[in-house]
């Protein structure tokens, strides 16, 4: 999983019968919930920022010191792997623009609005990622 869940409270696309699928509504809904994704998470990287800046200190004691270099550390894998996930928002972005946001890149499907809504920057329908993870797991 993602180093952040997902977790940005939206109201829930209300799909009405009959209508396209990644429709011009679907599509705003969508970059809305990613925007805002993509913006919660730079916000977090400022924070650490910010966070490491003013709390770096010299400890004379080598437990203290060891500790928050520990925290750090900690930090900055978090940050790394939201930041592998702020390129996953900007593709997903980019596959807006395209009009290829919300299809499979396996086979093509529609992935689904409460997948999308679950997980925005999924790029495969649920059963393809349930037998990509089946072959990983038989790699294994």
């Amino acid at each position: 999983m993602d180093s952040k869940q997902f977790d940005a409270q939206f109201t829930p696309y209300k799909e009405v019968n009959g209508e396209e699928y990644m429709n011009e509504g679907q599509a705003t809904h969508f970059r809305t919930i990613l925007d805002e994704w993509k913006i919660g998470l730079m916000e977090e990287v400022d924070r650490t920022v910010h966070h490491m800046q003013d709390d770096a200190a010299n400890f004379p004691d080598p437990n203290d010191r060891a500790t928050q270099e520990e925290e750090f550390t900690l930090e900055l894998r978090t940050r790394d792997r939201e930041r592998k996930l702020i390129k996953k928002i900007q593709q997903s972005l980019v596959d807006l623009d395209k009009g290829d946001y919300g299809f499979c890149e396996s086979c093509g499907t529609d992935i689904g609005i409460r997948r999308l809504e679950a997980r925005p920057t999924a790029t495969l329908c649920i059963d393809c990622k349930t037998l990509d993870e089946i072959r990983e797991k038989n790699r294994v």
